[in-house]
């Protein structure tokens, strides 16, 4: 470079403010983000606009829409053709014909040259008005675009949106067609209403932290899964933003990592949604469903951000504003459609008055008009001979109407009819008049336009996406234990590849494992492959490898393991026993069964799942002061407590060794269960029906709306049918259940039966009404003695109303059984009545006076008090008096 020449310096700050932010600008505003006025992004709104100029009610090639939309969208024809068809593929706005693409399968569509498509009905009926348009020049200033479409409706929440601009993003889930339609109906009615996503791909969505839509909240949307049989779940439905291809590639790497087994995957999926999965030879079949939802995209968490154009400005906003904004802007609409109509129809009220006036006073027959000079003449004496009718105009009489009368041919004079011109006028008149009564009541109006809107059109829209509670599912429960933990207690590791030392238990690559050490220490872990456990902070103080006394998988927040333990405090203290859980500590942190004293030591130490406490025997060291030296210790007499309590004194004495003695029961007692009807699962977390406190070997009875019913144990990864449960309790095979059915079997006659339900697999179901699909039920109740009305219908309503005591009417049989047949005349109807006996209350019996009797008995006689007794613990005698 020359020293004389010249170096233009353009600072960076400067482009960045000027270039950049014209370039933000102009994404957010022109290619992201919708606007809220119309709910459209503008190659949509342009999309629309040009199909409504081709509009001659025959469909169109894509090809064509794609061309023609260019002349006012600048950026080529593969973004119109994409936002085209994804616009089609929502079945609202586009009347598709051809292959358009799938939803479901993801598959493209086909060549814009191959498919063609025209606008709907409804599109027609609330996206057009070109006297309620606002205008603006296209980029190349040739055409006339739309600044927005007057549509009226809420367009954005029926489609819903989904942009990523520069430094923002929109997200506006689709809602329900009817849906939107009543919320608005509400609204204008000052009723509070709440609107809630709607998908085509159906499934199921959990809406608890929507939040209006607004950006921070969340939904979680589930795939619609179903157990066909034991070994067989089947995915009829997706979820939002997922293909067939996505779940089942999703499905294939949570089986790869061992998460799920299966043994194959089938998609039939045609017009439906039909994949088929073949679970893996014991499997349990409702574990994998959950392990579903938390392994693959069966469920997926959507967070909505409602974000819009309004007035050239980006705001965020809720579902509701936007539909309130989109109503009122309706509102408006519909009174601009009026106030121009009105004056419509004022001109045309006020030239056909004129022209009424102008041939039926004939004043084209004037000689001065005849005679007239010129235009104007002729005009000065047309304007004086209607100067008498002018208070009864609308407005002034100007030049331009002057002229519409010299324009009237002869024939139309000679045509003229002074009856119809008045009836036309009179009409006109009666249409001004409903005009002014709707622009007076212009709420009653609105709520018309959207009660039409939703008669013509959302039987075509139903609800396809079920609202639903979902469960909270817990990976670390569900997940797939595919793996085996093992354990090297010489060499201090653990881990899944030590094929060859000692097996622990089968574990998931996403467990936790809890690991007791002799010294009291314990710390919870990760599974791994291999790693180092066989020292702690303690042992490295001292020197020494650490004891590892107890390893096995963590369960967080599990209340029901107790681990009894009894140490030493310190090298020459006392020793204590204690009863503890562990539900929730830091990963890798140590903590301490003791109290921390140097030297501390674990003589004894049991992990109990369901909180047993057996007995020990304690031994000892030698004493010549002792007659005895051993004695038990029963951990039942101890109460569980926190993993930092001290414990109880077992004995300050020298201990040789402790050993089991006995095994105990659980001090726990049965479990309290809760049936949840909003996520149709067992529960021990007080949701829902309380069904009553299980032990081991009690069972849950399901009694189903058709007659089936069946049993199952009470482990909370059940799944129970969404629709049809009649019955969730705890099952009582001893309960007498009176049942009122029409026998199929039998002219449909009425009958009644009593009987005992049985145990019975959830993959096979009983029957209580029979092999006869036909039979109609009507009533099961558990009341010892219930009534029952009958009454009966034509032609034998002439009969009093029947009235049945069952408990009398039938003995109790299998459910297998027939019944007893009520009546062989037609019933219409059977009302169950207010039980008129109870069953006797269970007799009371004089428990004191038992303990009394009890409590003598046990109790010392005189001359036991004065004999010695040796004292059971030590073994000395103790000296009676």
């Amino acid at each position: 470079m020359k020293q004389d020449e010249t170096v233009n310096v353009h600072p960076l700050t400067g482009m960045y403010q000027n270039w950049f932010l014209d370039y933000a600008s102009y994404v957010i505003l022109e290619r992201a983000v919708p606007h809220l006025y119309d709910g459209l992004k503008p190659v949509q709104r342009r999309i629309l606009h040009t199909m409504k100029r081709m509009d001659d009610g025959r469909y169109n090639k894509v090809a064509n829409i794609a061309g023609e939309t260019m002349k006012f969208h600048p950026h080529g024809d593969a973004s119109i053709v994409d936002a085209l068809t994804q616009m089609g593929r929502q079945n609202l706005l586009i009347d598709c014909q051809g292959s358009w693409g799938n939803i479901l399968t993801g598959d493209e569509a086909a060549a814009p040259r191959y498919i063609e498509g025209r606008l709907t009905k409804f599109a027609l009926d609330v996206l057009f008005n070109p006297k309620t348009t606002e205008w603006k020049l296209s980029y190349d200033g040739r055409n006339k675009e739309p600044v927005a479409l007057p549509v009226k409706f809420p367009l954005l929440l029926a489609q819903g949106a989904e942009g990523i601009a520069v430094g923002l993003s929109a997200k506006i889930l689709p809602h329900n067609f009817g849906e939107l339609c009543q919320a608005a109906i509400s609204y204008l009615k000052g009723e509070d209403f709440t609107l809630y996503p709607d998908f085509q791909t159906g499934g199921l969505i959990d809406v608890s932290r929507y939040n209006d839509g607004l950006r921070g909240g969340a939904v979680k949307v589930r795939a619609l899964v179903e157990k066909r049989d034991s070994k067989t779940i089947a995915i009829t439905e997706l979820p939002y933003g997922k293909t067939v291809d996505s779940l089942c590639e999703s499905i294939k790497k949570a089986a790869d990592k061992g998460r799920i087994k299966i043994r194959q995957i089938q998609d039939f999926t045609a017009e439906n949604v039909e994949i088929l999965i073949h679970l893996a030879p014991g499997v349990s079949s409702d574990k994998t469903l959950d392990a579903l939802y938390a392994f693959t995209d069966c469920e997926v968490s959507i967070s909505p951000n409602c974000c819009i154009i309004d007035k050239d400005t980006p705001r965020f906003v809720t579902v509701k504003e936007v539909l309130k904004s989109n109503v009122e802007n309706t509102k408006a609409l519909l009174k601009r459609e009026l106030e121009i109509r009105r004056a419509e129809l004022l001109e045309s009220m006020m030239f056909a008055s004129l022209e009424r006036i102008f041939i039926d006073e004939r004043i084209y027959k004037d000689k001065a008009y005849e005679n007239a000079a010129n235009i104007d003449a002729a005009l000065a004496h047309i304007d004086s001979r209607l100067e008498p009718f002018k208070a009864d105009f609308v407005r002034e009489v100007v030049r331009e109407d002057l002229l519409r009368l010299l324009e009237i041919k002869m024939a139309r004079i000679l045509k003229f009819n002074k009856a119809k011109a008045d009836e036309l006028i009179a009409r006109i008149k009666a249409e001004l008049a409903q005009i002014e009564h709707d622009l007076a009541h212009l709420t009653e109006v609105t709520i018309d336009w959207f009660t039409t809107i939703y008669d013509r059109y959302a039987a075509e829209h139903p609800r396809r996406t079920e609202i639903r509670s979902f469960d909270t599912i817990e990976a670390a429960k569900v997940v797939e234990a595919n793996e085996k933990l093992y354990v090297n207690r010489a060499d201090g590791f653990m881990g899944t590849s030590l094929k060859k030392d000692e097996f622990v238990e089968n574990c998931s690559n996403i467990d936790d494992v809890i690991i007791f050490y002799r010294d009291g220490t314990y710390k919870v872990t990760r599974v791994a492959e291999k790693v180092y456990i066989g020292e702690t902070e303690r042992s490295k103080a001292e020197k020494k490898k650490a004891e590892i006394v107890h390893i096995a998988v963590f369960k967080k927040n599990d209340q029901r393991t107790v681990y009894n333990v009894a140490y030493r405090d310190g090298k020459d203290g006392a020793y204590y026993v204690k009863r503890f859980n562990v539900t929730s500590i830091t990963h890798d942190r140590e903590y301490d069964v003791t109290q921390g004293t140097p030297g501390s030591k674990i003589h004894y130490f049991t992990a109990n799942p369901n909180g047993e406490a057996e007995v020990i025997k304690v031994t000892l060291k030698p004493n010549p002061k002792l007659r005895r030296i051993f004695f038990e210790k029963s951990f039942s007499e101890l109460a569980v407590k926190g993993r930092g309590s001290r414990g109880n004194l077992l004995t300050r004495l020298d201990v040789h060794k402790i050993t089991l003695k006995s095994h105990g029961a659980s001090t726990l007692g049965g479990r309290k269960v809760w049936f949840d009807h909003d996520v149709q699962r067992l529960n021990f977390d007080e949701r829902g029906d309380y069904l009553g406190e299980f032990h081991s070997d009690d069972l849950v009875l399901v009694v189903l709306d058709n007659g089936d019913f069946y049993t199952t144990n009470f482990d909370p990864n059940n799944h129970y049918e969404s629709t049809g449960l009649m019955r969730v309790e705890k099952f009582d095979e001893t309960k007498v259940w009176t049942a009122v059915l029409y026998d199929a079997d039998n002219d449909n006659n009425l009958y009644i039966k009593r009987f005992n339900f049985e145990r019975a697999s959830q993959t096979r179901h009983q029957n209580f009404m029979g092999d006869n699909p036909n039979c109609k039920f009507v009533a099961l109740t558990d009341q010892a003695f219930p009534r029952f009305q009958v009454s009966f219908a034509a032609p034998d309503d002439f009969r009093e109303p029947l009235v049945v005591d069952a408990e009398e009417f039938i003995a109790v049989k299998g459910f297998k059984a027939k019944g007893k047949r009520v009546t062989t005349f037609n019933v219409a109807k059977v009302e169950q009545l207010e039980p008129t006996r109870f069953p006797e209350p269970p007799a009371e019996t004089n428990d004191s006076a038992e303990e009394d009797d009890e409590l003598q008995q046990d109790a010392p006689t005189p001359a036991q008090t004065e004999t010695d007794i040796m004292d059971d613990l030590t073994g000395q005698l103790k000296l009676g008096f």
